[in-house]
């Protein structure tokens, strides 16, 4: 199963214009972008009644998986 992880595979297209990721196109990349909306909704839900934690917590939860993203996309993140 972990070698399903460990090719070197794209998961995501790259943008046709702008910067930075496009739709997946392999199911690891679907289940990376459900599970990264499903965290955000979580950290949503939790601290809705916290609005500073919950800011700085949906920026973390937000910009934390972007290298991966990055690594992920074909072509790599350029400007198109």
């Amino acid at each position: 199963m972990l070698h399903l992880f460990l090719d070197d595979r794209p998961w995501f297209r790259a943008k046709r214009r702008g910067y930075g990721t496009g739709l997946p196109i392999a199911w690891q990349g679907w289940a990376m972008l459900a599970a990264h909306i499903a965290l955000i909704t979580g950290i949503a839900v939790l601290l809705r009644d916290q609005p500073v934690a919950l800011t700085l917590a949906v920026i973390l939860a937000g910009l934390a998986p972007m290298p991966l993203y990055r690594a992920r996309t074909e072509g790599g993140w350029r400007w198109r």
